[in-house]
């Protein structure tokens, strides 16, 4: 049975646990021309004031940043090297700036279109494999920032898809080495084998 994830699951206070559960969820999003649905594989974690690795570090509150502060549910999707639009869920309550990032994804449906943003012919691991590359083909952009996943045209369903433990991968972040040891945390999730 199918149902989108409500509010409750967004607000709780464990985003490391949040990362993981997000495996076998299925990312949808209704823009700019079509419905895309993904088959979440890929996540991480950022715990917000604490984690070296997050914008959140130490309270920093900016205009991009400002999403993450708000009620979890809503989404935070910032610009990467001037290039690359990455989508992160805002987990937890207002005022505690935890998110999680999308890495990675199947496809699930809207695949044509997909290929058809990403400039593709042939489905292969490249086409979700990467944040921005998994935004592109979406069609998820710093617009689409600060939204509801609740009630806009980005959200998440359960398709009760279970992602048993053993098929479960989890290590340190990509590309935060400027955290010091939080760069280490095991805050990376990776579903092998997804169908």
């Amino acid at each position: 049975m199918t149902s989108k994830l409500q509010k409750n699951f967004y607000l709780r206070d464990d985003v490391v646990g949040i990362s993981r559960e997000l495996l076998g969820k299925v990312l949808c999003a209704k823009t700019n021309g079509g419905l895309t649905k993904t088959i979440i594989t890929e996540t991480e974690a950022y715990a917000g004031e604490i984690d070296k690795a997050s914008h959140a570090y130490g309270g920093k509150r900016t205009k991009r940043t400002e999403p993450m502060f708000g009620e979890g549910g809503i989404a935070y999707v910032y610009l990467c090297y001037g290039i690359h639009h990455l989508f992160n869920v805002v987990t937890n309550k207002a005022g505690s700036p935890h998110a999680v990032l999308i890495r990675g994804g199947k496809p699930l449906s809207g695949t044509d279109l997909m290929l058809k943003r990403r400039k593709k012919t042939v489905v292969d691991k490249s086409l979700l494999g990467g944040p921005g590359s998994l935004a592109r083909a979406l069609g998820i952009t710093t617009e689409n920032t600060g939204t509801s996943l609740i009630g806009g045209s980005i959200w998440i369903e359960d398709h009760g898809i279970v992602i048993d433990d053993d098929a479960v991968t989890a290590g340190p972040r990509v590309g935060v080495d400027y955290a010091g040891a939080d760069a280490e945390l095991p805050y990376r999730f990776i579903a092998k084998g997804v169908q």
